[in-house]
């Protein structure tokens, strides 16, 4: 059995990590976008599926690319981000099952089932954005996750001709803790669950 994690660890991940909208000017580099992707890429999906797309925006150009699609609220931080990641999903996952979860032919239980396939990746490709950002946290980076975009453009300019979606845009680098607002409020145990 594996230990619980120390309280250093879990500040780190949970109690003392925050949603960072202001940014150090320290870059991200190519060593660590690879040792993120081979943290998140064990995170478990059902069959094996894993249909998270991810595109690394680190040019300046490919910011520009994204700059009039973002919110106003949410252009001066993604412009300053070292990082922004376009976390998307692959409607086509299911042709690489034979290679993925090889034991079953379970690429047939997606073929010409849209509905599961929709729910599927958007559902898995989701639970692989929070391990992308709990990934990023265990390696030392900060994270703002955002919507606030227009998900049909981004697509257009990011995947064209693909069956791939966006689902958040993910701001990664080392987070300016003076640009920090106060940390909202959280539900207790009590408001949010029920043991049964």
């Amino acid at each position: 059995m594996a230990s619980p994690l120390n309280d250093k660890a879990l500040d780190q991940l949970f109690r003392e990590a925050r949603t960072y909208n202001g940014w150090l000017d320290k870059p991200v580099g190519d060593d660590v976008l690879h040792r993120l992707y081979d943290l998140v890429k064990m995170g478990p999906t059902s069959a094996n599926c894993l249909p998270m797309r991810l595109v690394f925006a680190r040019t300046q150009a490919a910011k520009e690319r994204l700059r009039p699609h973002l919110a106003p609220a949410n252009v001066e931080k993604t412009m300053a981000a070292p990082v922004t990641v376009i976390v998307a999903h692959d409607l086509e996952f299911y042709e690489r099952l034979p290679e993925l979860f090889p034991h079953v032919d379970a690429r047939s239980w997606f073929v010409g089932n849209d509905e599961l396939i929709r729910t599927t990746a958007f559902r898995n490709g989701t639970l692989q954005g929070g391990y992308l950002i709990l990934a990023a946290r265990s390696l030392g980076l900060d994270c703002g996750p955002m919507s606030g975009f227009d998900n049909a453009k981004v697509d257009a300019l990011f995947f064209p001709g693909e069956e791939v979606k966006s689902n958040f845009l993910l701001n990664l680098g080392y987070g300016d803790p003076a640009k920090l607002f106060p940390r909202s409020p959280r539900p207790t145990f009590e408001d949010i669950c029920r043991v049964e």
